[in-house]
């Protein structure tokens, strides 16, 4: 009986050898005698000890940063842009046997595209639309990674590094910006201005009390401020008697009635009844 003890041994030592226990996100893929059988898991498999080979592959979404490229825009203009991809193993065999380390070859591949498609666009659209050049660039990687069983879930540029002289002039050119667009909105305030005073002086031409009323309303304006001094301004038809001249300053007004004065014709005399207005005299034999 003792002797069975060291065959016991052994087999035991090679069924607990055998037995693996995989994770729900990992995924076994079984080598028997270097030929692929099929990927395994998760859960518990069993392993043919010496003849069976497993090789682990997780399938969680990997983040993977991307270092800093040196990049010379359409419009030549030197940056430094780095960024991070997100992808999956979708295929586990296929990232076994097509590749010999998926994450490497992802981590080339994500550098070159990054370097072409910034290469191949200008700064302007790399800082505007920057989800644009995440699109291009995932549509790249994913044709690239495809075949080997990689599934690219998402690229961000992360960060633009751009050149002091760079920053200098889009400063200024921001500024430039600014100043264009105040001096813009200055323009149409002025224009609009312009035009509420034209209204206002067809209003007053045609009414021209109204002038009067606003003289008035500015100096109640003015004598709320404790302050202030107060002027009385000058009758605008006093004003207008000195420019129209003294023919225009005696001729009557609207309100004022001419009267007239009888001269008496030569020939007759004061008591002459002919004359308007002449008394009559007493006569000598009244």
């Amino acid at each position: 009986m003792f002797g069975y003890l060291p065959l016991l041994a052994i087999v035991i030592f090679l069924l607990m050898a055998s037995l693996r226990v995989l994770n729900e996100y990992e995924r076994g893929v079984i080598f028997r005698l270097g030929r692929i059988i099929k990927a395994k898991g998760p859960g518990l498999i069993l392993l043919f000890p010496v003849i069976d080979r497993m090789t682990k592959v997780s399938l969680r979404t990997i983040a993977m940063d991307i270092p800093h490229q040196d990049v010379i825009t359409r419009d030549n203009v030197s940056i430094k842009v780095n960024a991070v991809v997100y992808f999956r193993v979708a295929e586990p065999i296929k990232a076994i046997l097509e590749v010999e380390d998926y994450m490497y070859a992802t981590s080339q591949i994500s550098q070159t595209t990054l370097r072409s498609v910034c290469g191949g666009v200008e700064l302007d659209e790399i800082l505007a639309h920057r989800d644009k050049v995440n699109e291009r660039v995932q549509t790249i990687l994913d044709a690239h990674t495809g075949p080997w069983g990689i599934k690219v879930a998402n690229v961000e540029l992360k960060y633009i590094d751009l050149p002091q002289e760079m920053q200098r002039a889009m400063a200024k050119q921001a500024e430039a910006e600014r100043e264009r667009r105040a001096k813009i909105i200055n323009a149409e305030g002025e224009f609009q201005a312009a035009a509420r005073l034209a209204e206002a002086a067809e209003i007053i031409s045609v009414r021209p009390e109204a002038m009067q009323l606003r003289y008035l309303q500015t100096i109640r304006e003015m004598a709320a401020e404790s302050q202030a001094t107060t002027i009385l301004p000058i009758p605008l038809d006093f004003i207008r008697s000195f420019f129209n001249g003294p023919s225009h300053a005696a001729a009557p007004t609207s309100a004022q009635s001419p009267v007239t004065v009888a001269q008496p014709r030569e020939g007759l005399g004061r008591d002459d009844p002919a004359v308007p207005g002449a008394l009559a005299a007493p006569r000598d034999d009244a």
